[in-house]
């Protein structure tokens, strides 16, 4: 900003701007319409697939009273045909049934059997109802034991719905399998949610390489999760050129738990030594005004770990690490590089080629 004094008055021109400042404001803006405008687009597109919906499940709602009226009616109208036949015929077949033995039998064996399986189905409803109400009391209103192709699907859809346009938290050991990869959980969630806190392990501390080495298999090494942090860093910093509010820290310690909150519900999962994550059950938590819910210690957790001053925020812009003090208040500042942590150069220019993605284990 250059100043001329004119007078008693002070002009301010504005200074103008380089060639490559203009360049780099024009990509940004690029980027930034192509997003807004596939943002606008798969918004409409979900607008207009609303009114089907409620009209379909209006339909089904419809049909469903009529298929129950049109049952119970035909129930009546044959109930005194059902009670003439049986008063007709039920003295024949008790004279036969009484007088052989075999018929007795198998009689008590069969209600025998139905009443073993009616008092099995109230005994196992009622264990049922007491776990629901437990889980019911803990908040927990999702459990995912294993993730097969639908299970996947339900996920997906449910942390789309309910991270969009929301506040994003996550604690992950690389976070490319979750929100950096295409396929990811994620990955949309993070591209339309209003601002996000990530924390994700720190490639060169010691809990990654205890994590690589807790995983019993030759090709998990701690590389793969500095080229997978890597390509999470890189995911981060498109959303932070498209004027993402994204913060992102690095953490060094051993992970423990997989963390994600969608606004009013916790998605967690913990790190098993030798266990890829992602076969890990998963458990989802709901906010509410329950004061037994998980939902509140797992929110507490996060902030705990997100405010501690032994773990550094990540500069998107500048690529360097920022550390703070419990206030807030900026310390000092230090380049992120490998060579800080004690590892070779050599370890990560060949780092590209021993990476072998192929490998069902994710971090």
């Amino acid at each position: 900003m250059r100043k001329l004094r004119r007078g008693s008055r002070e002009i301010s021109f504005p200074r103008p701007k380089t060639r490559e400042s203009a360049g780099l404001g024009m990509a940004r803006k690029e980027r930034g319409g192509v997003t807004n405008l596939r943002h606008f687009r798969e918004t409409r597109i979900n607008n207009n697939k609303r009114p089907l919906k409620r009209f379909l499940k209006g339909v089904a709602r419809v049909l469903f009273h009529v298929l129950l009226v049109a049952l119970s009616a035909g129930i009546a109208f044959s109930l005194p045909y059902t009670v003439s036949f049986i008063a007709r015929n039920f003295w024949l077949y008790w004279s036969l049934i009484e007088r052989g033995n075999i018929y007795l039998m198998s009689v008590e064996i069969v209600a025998a059997v139905l009443l073993i399986l009616l008092f099995s189905y109230i005994g196992r409803n009622w264990k049922d109802r007491k776990f629901a109400r437990m889980a019911g009391g803990s908040g927990m209103v999702h459990f995912f034991p294993t993730r097969t192709f639908w299970a996947q699907r339900r996920i997906k859809k449910l942390k789309k719905k309910q991270g969009v346009a929301r506040e994003v938290m996550i604690i992950s050991s690389t976070g490319f399998r979750t929100f950096a990869d295409t396929r990811g959980d994620l990955h949309s969630v993070l591209q339309n949610c209003r601002d996000a806190k990530i924390m994700l392990l720190n490639p060169y501390s010691e809990g990654a390489s205890i994590r690589a080495k807790s995983i019993l298999d030759p090709n998990v090494t701690r590389e793969n999760f500095s080229e997978q942090i890597r390509k999470s860093i890189d995911f981060l910093k498109g959303l932070k050129a498209v004027q993402k509010n994204i913060k992102l820290k690095l953490y060094g310690d051993t992970p423990f738990l997989k963390l994600t909150i969608l606004g009013d519900y916790v998605w967690l999962k913990h790190y098993h030594p030798g266990f890829d994550v992602h076969r890990m059950p998963e458990y989802v938590f709901k906010h509410d005004q329950n004061p037994g819910s998980l939902y509140n210690p797992f929110y507490q957790y996060f902030l705990t770990r997100w405010e501690s001053p032994d773990i550094p925020e990540y500069d998107l812009d500048t690529d360097e690490l920022i550390y703070r003090d419990v206030a807030g208040n900026e310390l000092r500042r230090e380049r992120f590089h490998a060579s800080q942590y004690g590892v070779t150069s050599s370890a990560t220019n060949d780092l590209a080629n021993r990476v072998n993605f192929s490998h069902p284990f994710t971090f």
